[in-house]
């Protein structure tokens, strides 16, 4: 949910502390930069703290996502917690991140001033989505014009 929606990098998800969350106010703090939260994104959160809550109720772990292992300290989930996730499936947490930035560049319009600031990405990574959200965009657009096929394509046109 963390990469799909909220576009997180991975090693961001795996060092969320538990005061990262703030469910009463519904804002979520990733990598420093604090998000609002929709529902979905409220609902997903309080069924783990239910979940981690009653699994592991005496662990001083701070991080929101913890497990056998990590709950016995107080560091983070490993590396390979996300990898064991995920076996078997198509999507990975980088691909979910990378679609959810394509989309709200699609939705949203390709401005990368946006997804700077929603995705708080560096502005060379931000012109490159929506770059390509662009180039997306036309190209939906002209296959919804059959019209347009027929026009010289790139620079060289009238």
């Amino acid at each position: 949910m963390l990469a799909a929606v909220h576009a997180a990098r991975t090693g961001a998800i795996r060092f969320l502390l538990l005061d990262d969350v703030d469910l009463g106010n519904r804002r979520l703090t990733i990598a420093g930069r604090t998000r609002p939260i929709d529902e979905f994104t409220h609902q997903i959160p309080l069924e783990w703290l239910d979940y981690r809550r009653t699994r592991w109720p005496n662990t001083a772990n701070p991080h929101l996502l913890i497990n056998q292992l990590s709950a016995l300290g107080t560091g983070p989930v490993s590396k390979i917690y996300f990898a064991k996730s995920l076996r078997g499936q198509a999507a990975t947490l980088e691909r979910l991140r990378v679609d959810r930035q394509l989309e709200e560049a699609l939705t949203h319009g390709p401005d990368p001033l946006r997804l700077a600031a929603v995705f708080g990405l560096d502005p060379k990574t931000a012109i490159r989505y929506a770059e390509n959200a662009g180039v997306l965009l036309a190209t939906a657009a002209e296959e919804q014009d059959p019209a347009s096929r027929d026009e010289p394509k790139g620079r060289n046109g009238p």
